[in-house]
């Protein structure tokens, strides 16, 4: 993942939805839009009769198990305290890996869970952070990353299944990320970030210690798989490409080819168990287009029809057979779909809307563009209302994006539909800065956050004002992580603007920010601090120019601010001081904290407690003829 996106938000929370010919509006509670259902995952067991997934149905995520031919489904873990997601079953069993953190705070351990109900932590260390990897070949091991040996540093290890004994594979003395490994254990790729958007490129022999530089030209580089035969890689690079595009890199020779391109970026690629099919997912204009590949005939695998959604992320079975499918919409939630390539057979297995909601009722996500104050073209995703027009003018926000390298997509959100139901219009900005768009629209906002990005922002409002529909008196902000800094940052640096900001954990100070990151992001600092500055150098004028705790006496108009305890990205203390100043100053400010999440709201009370308060925020501020007429 790209270090601009160290920030971001947890995609689950937030991203969706517009427009239809329809005028009626049927409304929706919080609870209603909160009680539709998030999934994570979806893995074949080794006799691929079963799925197994992390869902919030409870209201939490908890682990369950589907059979495919009769769509029955197990709940299989009772967690009302941390969030589980499901990595993998165990080879040959039934019993599961799963990840978990406490209470928000990032460090997550992995658990091995049997059909006896014992679970057992296999990285126990107190403050390690553990990232499932993949299996071996054989599948035998279970190859995973930790920061037990030292906490800046992930090095790979592997346990032998049923033995579950920690060996050490590569030691990360040198600061790398360790992107793939070999099926023969011979070569790793590995990466090391120069800035957000250039990294160095390895191929690093184990048995000889050596390693070799991929990454002549300068560029992005990302691992996309090794050969069965061990003999060449596939990697994902924009060295010399506006976009990033896929390539082959022949291990005896040296030598690199193209295998495939597209207009928009390749966000990954991989192959089939067997390498039968190669799965390219591509990122076209904030929606993800899916490609499997034959092999063997160089042609495009054809998925069934599915109206009004699209499939949205796939994994093939072992016997590469069967195709799970991830399928939804701006104004649909992902659901699971087993394909049998075999019969063509197609077996739903979720229904994660809920029944009280109608679709149709909902908002379709639309791409729009404008000028911004430099002629800039800005990419956004628009959501009106269906009861919008001309003789009912809505009130409208800009929604902001976490990052600073992130992107507003067209995905199923539940906070922007509940939003747009109660008559909100929302912009989803993607300001220069924002991944997607080719790697020079990426780099544009590289110390220039919170002035050139900001003004996109602005500009995304003047574009709002000028639509028959919007009322232009009544336009705020919103935004989390990074949105959040930019919510904050449009309140404090254009108080005149926008008429209320929503800051979702923002940050407010950057010279806290930078110093405080974690230590588990080492590899990632010097490349973070190139973008956004050093907070040890004389960078630190600059941060402090733009960090709104220090010019909190410009802001004018009502804020709310949500924040999680145990954020270790955006510490407490960010929201903490900024709302002291607010309160200071005589501006109106809502302040909420919850005790028991990190950087995202993971829990569904926690979601319609908070998002029910940025409702009632608005409706009292923003929309209200009695709320404070500041434009």
């Amino acid at each position: 993942m790209s270090t601009k996106k160290i920030l971001g938000l947890i995609t689950i929370l937030f991203f969706g939805c517009q427009s239809s010919n329809q005028t009626k509006t049927i409304k929706y509670s919080v609870k209603d839009f909160f009680n539709n259902i998030s999934i994570y995952g979806g893995y074949f067991s080794s006799s691929e009769k079963n799925l197994i997934y992390s869902s919030n149905e409870s209201g939490i995520f908890n682990i369950y198990e589907v059979e495919i031919s009769s769509g029955s489904v197990q709940k299989l873990t009772s967690s009302d305290k941390e969030s589980l997601f499901v990595r993998s079953y165990v080879p040959e069993s039934n019993d599961y890996i799963y990840s978990a953190d406490q209470g928000g705070n990032e460090i997550n351990h992995l658990y091995l869970q049997n059909r006896e109900g014992e679970t057992v932590d296999l990285t126990p260390g107190k403050n390690e952070k553990s990232i499932f990897y993949k299996w071996s070949d054989d599948n035998r091991f279970l190859y995973y990353l930790s920061n037990k040996r030292d906490s800046r540093y992930f090095d790979l290890y592997k346990m032998k299944v049923d033995e579950w004994e920690p060996k050490i594979v590569y030691e990360n003395k040198d600061n790398f990320s360790l992107t793939d490994i070999s099926n023969n254990e011979n070569y790793l790729l590995l990466s090391k970030s120069v800035t957000t958007s250039e990294n160095k490129f390895y191929l690093y022999d184990i048995n000889k210690g050596q390693s070799k530089e991929i990454s002549i030209e300068s560029g992005s580089y990302s691992s996309a798989g090794f050969s069965n035969d061990n003999k060449s890689f596939y990697y994902l690079t924009n060295a010399d490409n506006e976009f990033t595009y896929l390539k082959k890199h022949n291990i005896e020779t040296g030598e690199s080819s193209v295998v495939f391109k597209a207009k928009w970026d390749v966000m990954y690629s991989y192959m089939s168990k067997n390498e039968k099919f190669r799965v390219i997912g591509i990122n076209e204009d904030g929606k993800n287009i899916i490609k499997v590949i034959d092999i063997k005939t160089n042609t495009y695998l054809d998925f069934p029809s599915f109206q009004g959604t699209d499939v949205t992320g796939i994994v093939f079975s072992e016997s590469e057979n069967k195709i799970r499918l991830s399928v939804g919409s701006s104004k649909m939630p992902n659901d699971l779909f087993v394909y049998n390539l075999q019969d063509k057979s197609l077996a739903k297995l979720t229904n994660s809307l809920n029944p009280l909601i109608d679709a149709n009722k909902l908002v379709e996500a639309k791409v729009i563009r404008y000028k911004s104050f430099d002629g800039l073209e800005i990419p956004a995703i628009h959501y009106k209302p269906h009861n919008a027009s001309n003789q009912n003018k809505v009130p409208a926000l800009v929604w902001v994006h976490g990052g600073p390298g992130g992107q507003s997509r067209m995905n199923f959100n539940p906070l922007i539909q509940y939003l747009t139901n109660n008559g909100y219009a929302i912009l989803a900005v993607n300001n220069r800065g924002s991944s997607g768009y080719g790697k020079s629209f990426y780099k544009m906002d590289d110390k220039n956050h919170g002035e050139k990005d900001l003004q996109d922002c602005v500009w995304g409002k003047k574009w709002l004002q000028k639509q028959e529909y919007i009322d232009t008196q009544q336009i705020g902000i919103i935004g989390g992580s990074y949105g959040g800094y930019m919510t904050m940052a449009a309140m404090t640096f254009t108080p005149e603007e926008f008429k209320v900001g929503v800051n979702i954990f923002g940050v407010t100070n950057w010279i806290r920010t930078l110093k405080s990151i974690p230590s588990f992001w080492e590899a990632s600092r010097r490349a973070l601090y190139d973008e956004l500055g050093d907070p040890y150098s004389e960078d630190s004028i600059r941060l402090k120019k733009i960090s709104p705790l220090f010019h909190a006496e410009q802001v004018k108009n009502p804020v709310m601010v949500l924040q999680g305890a145990n954020d270790p990205r955006v510490l407490q203390v960010e929201s903490d001081e900024i709302v002291d100043e607010l309160k200071k100053n005589g501006i109106p400010v809502k302040y909420v904290i919850f005790e028991d999440e990190g950087h995202g709201f993971r829990k569904k009370d926690n979601q319609i407690k908070g998002y029910e308060q940025i409702k009632d925020f608005l409706e009292f501020y923003l929309k209200s003829p009695s709320s404070l007429n500041v434009n």
